[in-house]
Order: C-alpha cells, then sequence, then structure tokens
C-alpha cells in the first residue's frame, strides 16, 4: 500500500514556509503546535535540520523571509558588499570545529565542537536585530545561552570582559586575502562585558529558521546579542577568552568615531554619517521604521547601562 503523503510533498515551500514563521511566531499553544509540526517541514535551505527543545518570541513581528536573512549579510570576511558572503562562502568549512578557551578561567583549553554543544538543548527565539547602517530584521535563531557556555569554563573573579575572535583562513576568505587594503585588520574581535555577557538575551547560534548556521551567516558558531547593533555579533568564533581589560575589538580600531564598544542600539546617537532613527525592516529597503531604544530590549537590558552615559558610551 502506497504510503501517505506529507503536507511539505504537496504544500509550495514558500508556503510552507510563511506557515511556519507565524506559528513560530506565535505564543503558548500556537508555538507547542509549532514544535510538533516541526518534523514535518521541509528545510528552507538544504542545510541539516536541528532537534530543538523550546522556542520563544521576543516580537510580534513577522521574521524575515529566510532568503533575505541569508542572502543580504555583512560578513567582510567574505567581502564588504552585502551579497559577497552568500556567493563567496561556499568553499569555507566550518566542521571540523573547535574553539580555543583562553584567560582568567578555571577550564581552559581546545573544545570541539561537538563537546561544545553536547550539553545544550537548543531553543529557537526569534530576535529582532538591528545594522548600524540603517537595516533592520526579525531572524528566528536556534542556540542556547551565551551563559551556560561560559559558565562551564569557570571564569575567575577577575574576568570582567569576554573577547571573541573569530577564525582566520585566508585561502578559503578572499576578504581576509587583501596585499594592500583590507576593511578590517583580521581576525576580527569582538568583546562584551560579563555582565552582558551573561545576560539571558545573549545567545550562542549555531543555526537559523530550524536549520545548521549557512556559512554566509556565521557557521558554525556565532555571537546573537539583539539590543546591540549587528556587528558585535561575532561569526565563526575561534577563541573565547576571559580578560581583565576592556578588548579593544576591530571596529573600533577601523573607524573609532562611528563604532564604540558598547554599540547599544541608540536612536539618538546618529553615525557620523547618517541617522540612527529610522530604519528599513528588510525586505523592504524604506527607512520608515521607528528606531526603538536597545532595539525594544529597553526593559531587560536597561538596568545594566543606568550609571552610564549612552552618548560617550556608543
Amino acid at each position: 500500500m502506497a504510503r501517505p503523503m506529507k503536507a511539505s510533498e504537496i504544500t509550495p515551500k514558500e508556503t510552507y514556509l510563511r506557515r511556519r514563521e507565524f506559528l513560530a511566531a506565535a505564543a503558548g499553544a500556537v508555538a507547542a503546535l509549532a514544535a510538533g509540526l516541526d518534523n514535518d517541514l521541509s528545510a528552507q535551505g538544504g542545510g541539516a535540520r536541528l532537534a530543538i527543545a523550546k522556542r520563544a518570541a521576543t516580537t510580534s513581528d513577522p521574521p524575515t523571509p529566510y532568503k533575505a536573512v541569508t542572502t543580504y549579510n555583512n560578513f567582510y570576511e567574505f567581502g564588504t558588499d552585502k551579497g559577497d558572503p552568500v556567493h563567496n562562502a561556499g568553499s569555507f568549512k566550518p566542521k571540523p570545529w573547535s574553539v580555543a578557551v583562553e584567560g582568567a578561567c578555571g577550564k581552559p583549553g581546545s573544545y570541539a565542537l561537538e563537546d561544545i554543544l553536547k550539553p545544550h538543548p537548543l531553543e529557537e527565539r526569534i530576535y529582532r536585530h538591528r545594522c548600524v547602517e540603517g537595516w533592520s530584521m526579525v531572524v528566528p535563531w536556534v542556540g542556547f545561552p551565551l551563559a551556560d557556555l561560559l559558565k562551564r569554563f569557570e571564569p575567575a573573579g577577575n574576568a570582567k570582559f569576554v573577547e571573541f575572535v573569530t577564525v582566520q583562513r585566508p585561502a578559503e576568505m578572499p576578504g581576509q586575502r587583501a596585499r594592500f587594503f583590507s576593511a578590517l585588520a583580521w581576525p576580527y574581535v569582538e568583546g562584551l562585558r560579563i555582565d552582558e555577557a551573561m545576560h539571558p538575551l545573549a545567545l550562542m547560534a549555531v543555526g537559523l529558521y530550524g536549520e545548521e548556521l549557512p556559512n554566509q551567516n556565521g557557521a558554525p558558531l556565532r555571537l546573537v546579542v539583539p539590543w546591540k547593533y549587528g556587528f558585535k555579533s561575532a561569526k565563526s568564533i575561534a577563541t573565547i577568552r576571559f580578560v581583565e581589560k576592556q578588548p579593544v575589538s576591530s571596529w573600533m580600531l577601523s573607524y573609532p568615531q562611528a563604532y564604540g564598544f558598547y554599540a547599544n542600539v541608540n536612536p539618538e546617537v546618529d553615525h557620523p554619517n547618517w541617522s540612527q532613527s529610522v530604519e528599513a525592516r528588510l525586505p523592504s529597503f524604506f527607512k520608515n521604521t521607528k528606531t526603538q531604544m536597545f532595539n525594544g530590549y529597553g526593559d531587560q537590558v536597561a538596568a545594566m547601562y543606568k550609571s552610564m552615559d549612552l552618548r560617550k558610551n556608543y
């Protein structure tokens, strides 16, 4: 007897994608229903599907279409144009992978990707994101709390900051091969204050839309820090370092007048070259969405900065 056809075999892919986005963005019983349907959904991008333990939405805004999320990116290791990463990341090899853990912690060492992932049930979280260039998107990330990972390494009392260093592979990353001019110094370096890194919203992402991260989105491990501008969310992380002094990030070296250490979304502080008061929500390019302080996450994170001048500490 012929087997029954699955819905994913007869429903157009785009229809299924929008249905999944709607379900994932809903709360309560609808979110539980989405979890039950997950195994029946066809993969949007061909990547391996991930087992998701729970889902949460931090916004009612609909997720940005998968195609926009995976084809319009800043990932200068693969080129400076927004379309460069998806075109140039095909030869990048995210597996096997290991992460070096260094600095002021009780358990330094080299950890294989499998060892990093093993103890952490995966969550799907739908976050808003704001790029300093004025565009934004809503992404269903898959990952686990960054704090859960960092605590495993037993940070010392003098570890005031966490530095993240991304991979340097010029043979696989054409943006790192420039001889006379490079957009940034490599490898890419970013950092968070330890309380920021331990905040419940900070995520170590391994996937999006239920699948493993595509190369152009930061495979196999990337930060997701939704109340900060996108450049804080370092991709393809190779080193985690616990340090006492504030790290000097790559963009701080490249353009300190525009890119400070904190990078909190603040519509009242303009970039030297443009306003930050409004944004374009992809796939639209019209700047008709008002930018929110801390990207709309102020209720959760503002207390960490109550004693700071956020015009000076940009």
